[in-house]
């Protein structure tokens, strides 16, 4: 787990002075902020907790870059490993938004909420996706970290276990 430390709030003065208008300077600080942390690039943004280490992608636009990093930074400093449900991966999902909101306002770097709400509705619409029954439409209660169990028409079926694959549902029972 990476520890949080705390420092004063950096005003959109500040911030310039500072030079947290670039990637570089913003990891740079991150790390001296939370030395805990291990950074490194790569082609997305994510957390991994089996590395503990946070992935960036440096080449994107500069709001999109900070969301990601912070965002992926409260992966890490709220200990995010593994989930059971797919509506625990939802409830991850917002708490790390919800911190690095916080983040944001620390270092003078606002982050939209119509971002973050964009950015959970796509869990949303997964989880809606794998949960909707195969067989009648009805919103169903998962049973497992991999199947979900209709309560209307009593069909089970499976849903694969990665969260960026295409929610397919193949039916095990039905009546």
């Amino acid at each position: 787990m990476v520890a949080m430390t705390s420092s004063a709030k950096i005003s959109p003065k500040a911030q310039s002075a500072q030079g947290l208008t670039s990637p570089a300077a913003l990891i740079a600080r991150l790390m001296k902020d939370f030395p805990n942390a291990n950074f490194k690039v790569g082609p997305r943004d994510y957390w991994s907790p089996k590395n503990q280490t946070i992935t960036y992608n440096p080449s994107q636009p500069w709001k999109k870059f900070y969301y990601g990093v912070l965002h992926e930074l409260a992966h890490a400093l709220l200990d995010h490993s593994t989930y059971k449900s797919d509506f625990e991966l939802l409830k991850l999902e917002s708490d790390s938004w919800d911190l690095a909101l916080k983040m944001g306002k620390k270092y003078s770097l606002p982050i939209s909420p119509d971002h973050i709400q964009n950015c959970l509705d796509t869990y949303r619409d997964w989880l809606d996706r794998r949960s909707t029954c195969p067989n009648c439409g009805t919103h169903a209660t998962q049973k497992d970290s991999r199947r979900y169990h209709c309560f209307n028409c009593r069909t089970v079926w499976q849903v694969s276990n990665r969260r960026f694959a295409r929610p397919y549902r193949r039916m095990i029972t039905s009546l």
